[in-house]
């Protein structure tokens, strides 16, 4: 262990300067791979060692229990007495200040804190009495509004008096009374939500200053990680613990502040210089992860924001390779081109782990899981289930599945009460009860309902449910696979239901569309109906051992990982894929009609995909993209003309084209037509001609083993000459041309 300055020599000038700050306010500007949390970590063991501080008045924040764990071990191992620190989540923290001081609010000791079932629950049994709350509006819709209104702070009263009318569709007098009745039914149980463990911890503090007084002794010296991802909520709870002895340092970074939809508020961090106008500034700029070239473009790109505190990051790498940058003809192809520059960096040395696609919405992972798929390529979701495991999808297929095998209890039983119909559990008892008794399926019992006198009341609500089943399964027979889905996800209500469900509602109704896409792309490969289409899509989904599921599912030990940006957060690969650069992708269409701030965020958002990178960057678009079952010309991404002279522009063979050009098609060179037999000429970006045949990329050739192939990529001259074949049988091969034996396919 180190104690004293021995600390501070163990980092760079900067980072010492933060972590040698002792009293008043600070604010860390800590760019991507600076070494924020070592610099967080090494502070708080100089304030014990150095400063002579006590570990029981040190209170670190974090946004995460991991996060918070290793802050701890790795502070244990620079200093004695480090157990003693309070390292927590802000929830964590308020949990812990509620259990000791909640009775002062109310709280009855033992209180409960419900998780999001026990909240839905709550709030279903409150919902249908409220005027201005018809039966299409979920229990999602009311605790997303809920959830936003006390990370601003906001009462039931706030609620009603706040200018929009309607508040996700609803009346806001309507959901004004929907948060009072809520919040006395909890207090009814003593029972307290995720939100109010920051909003009554709030109000503890503003009611009851003695209190505040004692956990101020807790916590003379506070540290906020991740400054710039705080709500309104968690900046009151840090200024109320703060306001004694001012001791507060926070960590941030204003360019990779993506979580608005959460509530976070990037004034929090770019307003904390006029909050403590008195406060030292310190600028994290050198960044340890990525190569000079991947952080040139990274500056390039978030200068173009003027919600911004001024840094530029200060590669401490070496150039390293070229940011590439591929138009892809469509979303297949750029799927295809991404697994084949995986194949082929694999086949150079590199481990599946250190690889990683990102994407903007979840929905865009079905094509790039079915692209690595077909060259078994091992893969896992981050933050995500499989494309066919997620829960929307599978409704909408058990709708279709029950459509063609009315026999189909167990689908029928799924997609009931979605949405509801007013067929409930007890209805749905008594109609399992008949159809077993009769020997016949639950569809059926719900046909007969009324005539056979199953239900004492509400027989009509199973009957219109039967009555829909049977249209739908008219539909089956005569609409192709992705027109039946249309039919099935409007005629049974399904996409009402989402709309009503905000931000998650919005994230589901795009991987429905992506479900569209799926059966219109399989239908282009198939000739087959909606039966054909369902048993594919079963196939995929049981025997795919390549996927993170959420439960009970093994991940291999080398896996490329697929994940939103937003989950990339905190994250680092040495080789990093970034797909759908366009408009209405990346930036996304809701950020579209945002204005100035919404594209700002999606900005920021690209800015930490691109500094994820600490190798080699790769980034990707398709001139045509499928939406809605239709394929649409699609637009660069705005983000990429700001780039535009810090990447190479790459057809699929990995020759360098303009990035102007309409495509890269019309950039593919002439083959001579009879190789050349002088001295080999290096000229970049092509392949000497060796065995009578001209390699550089695309051809297609046989092997007398593996079959048929294609040319992936070629290097070396004359005897040395290699090339890297993709052969459906085995996948991906590099071949010495001497030996291989290859001919024209």
């Amino acid at each position: 262990m180190s104690s004293g300055t021995d600390l501070l020599s163990q980092l760079n000038e900067t980072q010492a300067q933060a972590a040698d700050h002792f009293t008043g306010p600070a604010l860390v500007i800590a760019g991507a791979g600076s070494g924020k949390t070592r610099t967080l970590v090494y502070r708080i063991a100089h304030l014990i060692g150095h400063y002579g501080v006590d570990p029981g008045e040190i209170l670190a924040v974090t946004f995460t229990n991991k996060a918070a764990a290793e802050m701890r071990e790795r502070a244990s191992h620079l200093v004695p007495g480090a157990g003693g620190l309070w390292m927590s989540t802000f929830h964590s923290a308020g949990v812990r200040i509620l259990r000791a001081y909640g009775e002062y609010i109310g709280l009855k000791r033992g209180f409960v804190i419900y998780d999001d079932d026990d909240q839905l629950d709550l709030l279903k049994e409150i919902m249908g009495s409220i005027p201005g709350i018809g039966p299409d509006t979920t229990p999602r819709t009311i605790r997303g509004i809920l959830d936003r209104a006390k990370s601003h702070l906001m009462t039931p009263d706030d609620l009603e008096r706040v200018p929009e009318v309607y508040i996700s569709g609803i009346p806001r007098e309507s959901a004004a009374e929907a948060y009072r009745r809520y919040e006395s039914r909890k207090k009814a149980q003593n029972a307290i939500d995720f939100g109010d463990l920051i909003t009554e911890t709030v109000r503890l503090f503003k009611e009851v200053p003695a209190v505040l007084d004692k956990v101020q002794n807790k916590a003379r010296f506070i540290h906020v990680d991740e400054y710039q991802d705080t709500n309104k909520a968690q900046y009151e709870l840090t200024r109320l613990l703060a306001s004694r002895d001012r001791n507060l340092l926070v960590v941030g970074d204003p360019d990779q502040s993506i979580y608005k939809f959460r509530g976070a508020d990037i004034q929090n961090i770019l307003d904390f210089q006029k909050d403590y106008p008195d406060a030292k500034v310190y600028m994290l700029e050198h960044n340890y992860r990525s190569s000079a070239r991947v952080l040139t473009a990274a500056n390039k790109l978030i200068e173009n924001n003027a919600e911004r505190l001024e840094k530029t990051l200060k590669p401490v790498k070496e150039d390293g390779h070229p940011v590439h940058f591929h138009r892809a003809t469509d979303g297949r192809s750029e799927g295809d081109f991404v697994a084949e520059w995986l194949t082929r960096l694999h086949g150079e040395g590199r481990s599946w782990n250190d690889m990683a696609i990102l994407y903007r919405t979840n929905a865009q992972s079905r094509v790039l899981e079915e692209s690595l798929r077909r060259v078994q390529i091992p893969a896992k979701i981050v933050g995500g289930v499989g494309f066919y495991d997620r829960r929307e999808i599978r409704d909408i297929l058990a709708y279709a599945r029950l459509s063609i095998n009315p026999a189909d209890d167990v689908a029928l039983r799924r997609i009931v009460g979605r949405p509801k119909r007013g067929i409930g559990d007890t209805a749905l008892a008594k109609l399992m009860d008949w159809a077993r008794m009769n020997g016949t399926s639950l569809l059926t019992a719900c046909a007969n309902a009324a005539e056979q006198n199953i239900l004492e009341r509400g027989a009509n609500k199973p009957v219109e449910f039967a009555q829909l089943m049977q249209g739908l399964s008219d539909a089956a027979d005569a609409y192709g696979p992705s027109a039946f889905l249309r039919t099935v996800m409007d005629a049974s209500g399904y996409l009402d239901m989402l709309r009503q469900e905000g931000q998650e509602g919005q994230i589901r109704l795009e991987n429905l569309d992506e479900l569209i896409n799926a059966a219109e792309e399989w239908s282009q490969d198939n000739d087959g109906t909606i039966a054909d289409f369902l048993d594919d899509a079963a196939l995929l989904s049981s025997v795919d051992d390549m996927r993170t599921k959420t439960e009970n599912k093994d991940v291999p030990e080398e896996a490329v990982t697929l994940m939103t940006m937003h989950n990339a957060k905190g994250l680092e690969f040495p080789v990093v894929f970034i797909v759908g650069t366009e408009e209405g992708l990346l930036p996304s269409r809701g950020a579209l009609t945002e204005g100035p701030s919404g594209i700002e965020e999606e900005r920021r958002l690209f800015y930490v995909g691109i500094t994820r990178a600490m190798e080699r960057l790769f980034l990707t678009a398709a001139e045509n993209r499928m939406q809605y079952g239709k394929t649409n010309a699609a637009e660069d991404s705005r983000f990429l003309e700001e780039l535009e002279g810090h990447f190479d522009t790459i057809d699929p063979y990995g020759q360098v084209i303009d990035y102007r050009a309409k495509s890269w098609k019309q950039y593919r060179p002439t083959v001579p037509a009879r190789p050349d037999t002088s001295a080999s000429v290096a000229v970049k970006n092509t392949s000497p001609l060796t065995a009578g045949m001209a390699y550089r990329g695309g051809e297609k050739v046989t092997h007398p083993k593996f079959g048929a192939g294609q040319v992936l990529a070629v290097a070396g001259t004359g005897d040395k000459q290699e090339v890297t074949v993709h052969f459906p049988s085995v996948g991906a091969k590099k071949l010495l041309v001497k030996f291989a034996n290859l001919s024209p396919a």
